[in-house]
């Protein structure tokens, strides 16, 4: 590799200094980082940005295409949790990721799946166990234990949990967090169990409780989750704790900008540029002790050319001293992905999705209902006690109060599937369903109908596996034949199909600015408050099932 020469400011997040230099990149390495006097070149060099929690799998595209796509922003790694494709296919899932990335300059640093499945409330395609979990550690492509969402486990001193803990700690890899909402002596009792990270909190509050622990947080601004306005003071109160990340980020928004938007947001409300890049550069690096550069003499030649401090625009990126993206265009060409998969044949009528009143209220003109309530923006849900009419013995959503019908489909096993009923989604008619659906990726889908949801669901499984929209009988999908999760297409065809998609739900009626992100979190049972599981409606506070239907 011949030697390279650049003269521009350097941002050094080392020493928190921005200054004119000549950097000489020999190797792949900084070969030197040397003060000029006179003008430099317009532009400012940064150390690589890292995304420091997300699912490769929400992205919809394997790791080699993500890191494509994700190069053109500037970013240079991700600490990435296959905890998606775990809870599907397993270890072999893990080894699928880690196959598919490799020889790609873009460092996908993957984690041990902590929790698959999340909880035994619910079915997934596989079991991932302390054995699993210390074998996958051993790998040295394994970089940490991912987020431990078995809080109440961890408190209680569950010997799995606590295994699978220990490995990590034993072999000197972090141990990353998930806690939504945990404070005072639950959060205590659950971060001294040697987990240091939390990417969940919603609330500054919350932040700041967590941050006094000594925990550091992941500012989170994903495609479905989105805790940036409320958690960005914390940037400022504690710098060397925060980190941005993610989480989820579905393929149209990974189009448009990654982690840089992130930092671009923090210095328009007032954060220091250096603490904005410190969080997206050197704190990531230095927790998940990533192989990348920092911008410093021998350092791996990981960097950006940004047009400036603050809108953080990415002009050229390097990896190892190789250019790899430039003018928002990759440098790294696409290569072809296996297609793994775990998806029974199945076909559904209307009359499969009928939600019956309980037989002590025979008769009864209506009944109760415990709705979920899904938030835009929010991975957490609230539960609405209201009364819906029967007819027949049978209660159907009702668009006209915004209760809709919420249905999840086990895709492993023949299984009767568990329905309730939801606020927020919006539909006026039609229904949108997926096999996208965390934690545990059976099919989830939401609609106006039973004949819709037959229909959407029917399309999902034909496919074995994808997005579906349902307005009548007719339905358009976007296949995900790997895993159910992810596309073998090119990243812009399914950024554009993903798009369709929403579009047409929102032309159902639906106000959520991604519905298809909100729906897959309908069945994650371990964010409160109602969730719905492939085995009945269950409340994340109380960590039990409670009935849809009541009297």
């Amino acid at each position: 590799m011949p030697e390279t020469r650049l003269r521009h400011l350097v941002a050094d997040v080392v020493a928190g200094t921005v200054r004119p230099c000549e950097v000489v990149v020999r190797d792949g390495r900084i070969a030197s980082i040397a003060p000029v006097d006179g003008p430099v070149d317009p532009g400012t060099l940064v150390p690589g940005f890292v995304d420091a929690h997300v699912h490769v799998e929400s992205s919809m595209l394997p790791p080699w295409e993500f890191a494509r796509i994700a190069m053109r922003h500037g970013t240079v790694a991700s600490v990435s949790d296959p905890h998606e494709i775990a809870n599907v296919l397993g270890a072999d899932g893990v080894r699928y990721m880690l196959d598919d990335i490799a020889g790609s300059p873009f460092t996908c640093w993957f984690g041990c799946p902590s929790c698959v499945p999340a909880t035994d409330f619910e079915t997934a395609g596989a079991v991932l166990d302390a054995a699993a979990c210390e074998r996958l550690l051993d790998d040295p492509r394994i970089g940490y234990l991912s987020e431990m969402m078995n809080w109440p486990g961890a408190i209680g001193g569950d010997p799995q949990v606590l295994a699978k803990i220990a490995a990590a700690r034993a072999r000197g890899k972090p141990v990353d967090g998930h806690a939504p909402g945990l404070a005072g002596e639950q959060a205590k009792a659950y971060f001294a169990r040697g987990i240091e990270t939390d990417h969940e909190c919603f609330t500054l509050e919350e932040a700041r409780g967590k941050a006094a622990l000594g925990v550091k947080v992941l500012i989170r601004e994903g495609s479905a989750a989105r805790n940036f306005e409320a958690l960005w003071p914390l940037l400022g109160e504690h710098p060397s704790l925060c980190m941005f990340c993610t989480d989820d980020a579905h393929p149209d928004d990974l189009l448009l900008g990654h982690v840089d938007r992130i930092a671009a947001r923090a210095v328009a409300k007032g954060i220091d540029p250096m603490v904005a890049l410190r969080a997206a550069t050197l704190n990531p690096v230095r927790h998940y002790r990533l192989p990348c550069g920092l911008l410093q003499p021998g350092d791996r030649a990981d960097m950006v050319l940004v047009e400036d401090l603050r809108s953080f625009r990415p002009l050229r990126t390097w990896i190892a001293g190789q250019p790899v993206a430039e003018g928002g265009v990759d440098l790294i060409a696409r290569r072809p992905s296996g297609t793994p998969n775990a998806f029974r044949a199945a076909r559904f009528a209307a009359d499969d999705f009928r939600v019956r009143a309980p037989a002590e209220c025979a008769g009864a003109p209506e009944v109760g209902v415990h709705a979920i309530v899904a938030e835009d923006g929010q991975l957490v849900t609230k539960r609405a006690d209201v009364r819906m009419r029967t007819t027949g013995g049978a209660i159907d959503p009702d668009p006209s109060q915004d209760l809709l019908q919420v249905v999840v489909v086990n895709r492993y096993s023949d299984a009767p599937p568990a329905s309730a009923f939801i606020r927020g989604f919006g539909l006026r008619r039609g229904a949108i369903a997926a096999s996208v659906a965390h934690d545990c990726h059976n099919v989830v889908a939401v609609g106006a109908s039973r004949e819709e949801i037959a229909a959407a669901v029917n399309a999902v499984f034909a496919a074995r596996g994808g997005l579906a929209v349902a307005d009548g009988t007719q339905a358009d999908v976007l296949p995900l034949p790997i895993a159910g999760l992810m596309s073998d297409r090119p990243a812009e065809e399914v950024g554009a199909a993903y798009a369709r998609l929403t579009a047409k739900a929102k032309a159902l009626g639906s106000p959520l600015r991604a519905p298809f992100m909100t729906t897959s979190f309908m069945a994650l049972l371990v964010i409160p408050a109602l969730k719905l599981s492939d085995r009945g409606l269950f409340d994340g506070l109380q960590f039990r099932f409670v009935p849809a239907v009541t009297c």
